[in-house]
């Protein structure tokens, strides 16, 4: 693999029908507590389509390009915000700042580029993924406040051998997974000829009863740390089938007389015992997973489901080493369960007024704790109906930036009912996982997909 990066064309694309006049969307506590942490970056790969007599016009690379370009501009009529940048008021009265989304359609930003000599077998085909993939994603090393003057969505479209990848990067500011992956599902519906959109986004901001914005954040709080990182760390790609998935929920369930756990909390209680016992703790050493909770669902009927932002709350379930290990898979799906059902709609208008009142961003130091598990993203996304008119992809992908030890990326499968897990973590540990006869019971790594 030659892994040659050349970068073809920049272009600023703006909505097709921009309106004339400049909208303010105010940002909840949910949006600015992640103004200090850096971006979704996920992507696509595609195979490169065969050129035909029509082939709906996309006949050459540059062809592919153009007419993605031009549906991303038609797709940015309805996620508008995406084409802004964030707006700041500072008030020296009290030394705080004021952030919101100013719809200004200065426009996104389009890369072009080609990736020399690198195949999809160059990057489906290694045990860990290629760091090549890293640079298949724009604005790197952009944080969410950066919004300020950089773009809040940006595109690299990069042509290997025989295939292509769409990387996307998005300011989590204005949007998280499910978001993210509203527009990138309805960017290719346009692609594919429409002229509208199936779902539509809902911008309106939902805040607690008692919320005032804009939200003034002190200077103080708005100090960006990184995290310290004690070794490398690679990544690598397990996929669990259906019917693996199934058999660790019945097992679960089983061991604790329920049928109230679910597949993810079975798969995840998996992944992390078996991730601690290839480290050999002492027992008595805490460690923790911390999990994005989707407050859309808790919010009902209010919140919408095509609510566009940020409507995480992170929770935390820790335990001693002794009682992960000891207790048995379903004594941690369960006590999972138990930790996300206290996220009710209560819970989430108390954050909101509470945060609202003393704002503190997240930093990477609150979450760069040793022996501490990150899940992003949700098996609930549709990955694989991202489809621009040829194809379906063959994997997704998440970009570089800031790679934390423990982190798990968790995505929908390619084969129906399937769960990718994308972990990052020492190579020392990978290697240990791969030689886990419990942890490979339930998956099979990226290197043996297509086998």
């Amino acid at each position: 693999m030659e892994g040659i990066i050349s970068f073809i064309s920049t272009t600023t694309v703006r909505p097709a029908s921009p309106e004339e006049s400049t909208r303010r969307i105010e940002l909840t506590p949910w949006d600015l507590q992640l103004l200090l942490l850096g971006s979704i970056k996920k992507g696509l790969l595609f195979l490169k389509p065969t050129p035909g007599p029509e082939e709906n016009g996309l006949q050459t690379m540059t062809a592919i390009v153009d007419h993605l370009k031009t549906s991303l501009s038609r797709t940015l009529d309805f996620f508008y915000p995406l084409a802004g940048r964030l707006g700041t008021t500072v008030n020296e009265d009290d030394d705080t700042t004021c952030f919101f989304i100013d719809c200004n359609g200065a426009g996104a930003q389009f890369i072009h580029a080609a990736a020399g000599g690198v195949t999809v077998a160059d990057i489906l085909d290694p045990v860990y993924v290629p760091k090549i993939v890293s640079s298949f994603f724009p604005l790197d090393g952009v944080q969410n406040y950066h919004g300020v003057t950089q773009p809040l969505l940006a595109v690299q479209v990069t042509e290997l051998v025989d295939g292509i990848f769409v990387g996307c990067t998005l300011n989590h500011v204005v949007g998280d997974g499910k978001s993210f992956w509203h527009f990138f599902n309805s960017w290719s519906e346009i692609s594919r000829g429409p002229n509208k959109i199936s779902v539509s986004p809902v911008f309106k901001r939902w805040f607690g009863d008692e919320t005032h914005y804009p939200i003034r954040i002190p200077r103080s709080a708005m100090v960006f740390d990184r995290p310290i990182t004690s070794s490398p760390v690679q990544e690598m790609v397990f996929r669990s089938a259906k019917e693996k998935i199934a058999g660790l929920k019945a097992r679960a369930n089983a061991e604790m007389g329920t049928d109230r756990i679910s597949s993810l909390q079975a798969l995840l209680a998996h992944l992390w015992r078996c991730t601690i016992r290839t480290r050999r703790l002492p027992e008595d050493q805490e460690t923790s997973y911390h999990l994005c909770i989707d407050m859309r669902t808790r919010r009902r009927p209010q919140m919408p489901q095509q609510y566009f932002g940020v409507a995480l709350q992170r929770g935390t379930l820790t335990m001693k080493v002794g009682e992960l290990l000891g207790m048995g898979l379903g004594h941690v799906a369960w006590q999972m369960n138990k930790m996300i059902s206290t996220f009710t709609e209560v819970e989430a208008t108390n954050f909101l007024e509470s945060w609202a009142k003393d704002p503190k961003p997240i930093s990477y130091s609150t979450v760069t704790m040793s022996n501490a598990f990150i899940m992003a993203s949700s098996p609930r996304f549709n990955v694989y109906g991202t489809d621009f008119g040829w194809g379906r992809p063959v994997a997704v992908r998440s970009g570089g930036g800031i790679k934390l030890d423990g982190k798990t990326t968790i995505s929908q499968g390619a084969e129906e009912g399937s769960i990718d897990i994308e972990v990052c973590s020492s190579p020392e540990t990978l290697q240990a996982m791969l030689e886990d006869a419990d942890f490979m019971e339930a998956v099979t790594a990226s290197s043996n997909f297509f086998v």
